[in-house]
């Protein structure tokens, strides 16, 4: 893996919790917060310099512009969620691009993991033991992508933290 160790390391204590949070909210609400999103997006900003030579953590936060604007876009087209593009732009900036091909398989992965779980409790009793989700309602066909996008950039810092270089 490209995404150096030390930097997983150091910001895997911030940035896990607000993975899983983003995970509980956008299954409750169907909302990723903005709060949560900047939260994100600092912990990067912040810690960046210190974990990053300077040109690379340059062209890092030049990510979580670039893939901003994309998600602004396909939000516009009704492709995707205003949440989930502000997620993806504020996780933006952890990725490496070497490991993008690593980072889809393991998206696909935790996505299609995610949509049976979340199918199949939908389907079963274990709605009950949270039966104001707005994720359940049957209003639509949406899914909460959050969570699958939450698990997946934790997923990716913790491999990062364990293999990476």
């Amino acid at each position: 893996m490209a995404l150096p160790a030390l930097v997983s390391w150091w910001v895997l204590p911030f940035v896990l919790p607000l993975c899983f949070y983003v995970a509980y909210t956008d299954l409750s609400r169907m909302k990723i917060t903005n709060p949560t999103v900047i939260a994100i997006a600092a912990v990067f900003v912040v810690m960046g310099p210190f974990l990053l030579p300077f040109d690379v953590y340059l062209w890092h936060l030049a990510q979580l512009g670039i893939v901003l604007v994309v998600g602004i876009v396909l939000n516009a087209a009704g492709v995707m969620g205003a949440g989930d593009a502000k997620f993806l732009a504020a996780a933006a900036p952890f990725v490496f691009a070497p490991d993008l091909r690593l980072l889809m398989a393991l998206f696909a992965a935790v996505l299609l993991a995610a949509y049976a779980v979340h199918r199949i409790a939908k389907a079963t009793p274990l709605r009950n033991m949270a039966p104001t989700w707005d994720s359940w309602s049957t209003k639509g066909r949406k899914f909460p992508m959050g969570f699958a996008l939450g698990p997946t950039l934790a997923l990716y810092l913790c491999l990062g933290a364990a293999y990476g270089s």
